[in-house]
């Protein structure tokens, strides 16, 4: 008797605040599509020889999706999680040999008219595949094995699209890490990746750059003092009560960097680097050393940030500069200000950041955009469809469009929480997770503040694989959500 009752109550149960929202969006992207895609003189917006036609197919069929998602048990996903990660890691393993190459991808399958690209759709079978490893009873986040054996089914997936030549979507992967600093992932971890970040942007943009005069680079210089701190504030995170240890260890890095930039400015010129290199190798041996005589792993740990944090500068540098193809380099450059190439690599971002600054505060209205149809922006009805918005409606609309954006991250942080089970809440914050990177990184690359690296905006950009991807992936969150009054405590 229970089966009926929960499939009369399911659209009762269903949170139609989300569904709005998620509407609203579809609504926004398709006149964006319309903006971007509209020619001068076309007066069949809704033929299907357009592209704004074309997004209203797609559009019908993802609601169709979202309603067959809906009516199906939600018990089938706990139990077909696994099931659909393995069928769509073979789908991707065997998409690497796809003979079809798009803009030098070997990410789509083509089907006569229509092309797929499975790397959207395997985001929710590895979202429901992490959520049920994540939610077995054996499962312990901080135990290395069970966390190496989860980042394992996050990595791979994101190792065969690169292998598809498709990075854009494979970083999208990294955003599962979001959600297991949720789950309990140590602070470290999240902090290790931001401090990497910093090394490289820090590291590259001033690598060539002269402090005060000197034969100091302030690249090098900044990244071994930014080690140095960073080992500090770890040790303080980790040894709250050593505050001998930290004393030392923040004496040693003020004295030797306060009075070698006084030497080195004002009696004996010489590279401030070589003086702290030392430095940072006698801290990694103090920490190793207090590893091995206290055997305790948190001083192993530490002492690996610091070395991996000294190695990953160096090969960072290595790999920009005798790895990388050199588009990829220049592009990195170029969002690092080393160059300026408004003519090739910059050239996208350059015309997306007219586009939006000459919409003004209120845009120029609805079809009016100048940029956008006279074709200044690639990609401007995809990758770069928020400069359509930014044109036509002007700051407003780029407000409204955020405000609809941060409703529903607010809303899914809401649902996630209220879950009775550890397996929905999981796959509640995936789901959060990846569309937050997807709409810090598209319009970052858009105001060329991130790299241009080829993800569309949820909902807005064209297309039905990522419609469809974006649209399974809520809407299966929904369908649990619903259920979660008759799930068992």
């Amino acid at each position: 008797m229970s089966m009926p009752r929960r499939h009369t109550n399911i659209f009762r149960s269903v949170d139609w605040v989300t569904i709005t929202i998620y509407l609203a969006m579809l609504l926004f992207g398709w006149i964006s599509v319309c903006g971007a895609s509209y020619n001068y003189g076309d007066t069949e917006i809704f033929s299907l020889t357009a592209r704004s036609g074309m997004q209203v197919i797609w559009i019908g069929t993802a609601l169709l999706i979202g309603s067959v998602i809906l009516l199906l048990d939600d018990r089938y996903y706990d139990t077909l999680a696994y099931v659909l990660y393995i069928g769509f890691m073979i789908l991707l393993f065997l998409t690497i040999f796809n003979p079809h190459s798009i803009k030098g991808s070997r990410s789509w399958i083509v089907l006569g008219p229509i092309h797929i690209q499975p790397a959207e759709f395997a985001k929710f079978a590895t979202a429901m595949a992490i959520s049920k490893f994540m939610g077995g009873w054996h499962f312990d986040i901080n135990d290395s094995r069970s966390f190496w054996q989860a980042c394992g089914i996050v990595l791979l997936p994101m190792f065969l699209i690169i292998c598809q030549r498709e990075t854009g979507s494979a970083l999208v992967y990294l955003s599962f890490f979001i959600m297991f600093y949720r789950e309990g992932m140590p602070g470290a971890i999240l902090f290790t990746f931001v401090a990497f970040v910093a090394y490289f942007v820090v590291g590259i943009r001033y690598e060539n750059e002269l402090m005060f005069g000197t034969p100091t680079y302030i690249g090098p210089f900044t990244v071994y003092l930014m080690i140095q701190i960073f080992t500090i504030l770890l040790h303080r995170s980790y040894f709250r009560k050593q505050d001998t240890e930290r004393m030392w260890m923040t004496g040693i890095v003020a004295v030797t960097t306060i009075l070698g930039t006084i030497v080195s400015c004002n009696f004996w010129h010489f590279n401030l680097a070589w003086l702290q290199i030392p430095v940072i190798i006698g801290m990694a041996a103090f920490l190793i050393y207090k590893f091995l005589y206290m055997q305790s792993r948190s001083y192993l740990l530490l002492g690996a940030f610091t070395i991996c944090s000294f190695l990953f500068y160096h090969s960072a540098s290595f790999v920009l500069n005798n790895v990388m193809q050199d588009h990829q380099r220049t592009r990195i450059n170029v969002l690092l200000g080393l160059e300026t190439d408004v003519n090739g690599a910059g050239y996208n971002v350059h015309q997306s950041e007219i586009a939006i600054g000459s919409g003004g505060l209120l845009g120029k209205g609805f079809l009016n955009g100048t940029q956008t149809k006279l074709r200044f922006v690639p990609e401007q009805d995809t990758d770069f469809i928020f400069c359509t918005v930014g044109e036509e409606q002007g700051f407003v609309g780029c407000a409204l469009v955020l405000c609809l954006f941060l409703a529903l991250i607010i809303r899914l942080i809401h649902l996630a929480e209220r879950q009775n089970i550890k397996f929905a809440r999981i796959y509640g914050y995936c789901v959060l997770s990846i569309f937050l990177f997807h709409l810090f990184i598209n319009i970052g690359m858009v105001l060329g503040v991130t790299p241009v690296i080829g993800i569309p905006l949820p909902f807005f950009s064209y297309g039905g694989s990522s419609l469809w991807g974006f649209t399974i992936l809520l809407f299966i969150f929904l369908r649990m959500d619903a259920s979660r009054n008759f799930a068992k405590q």
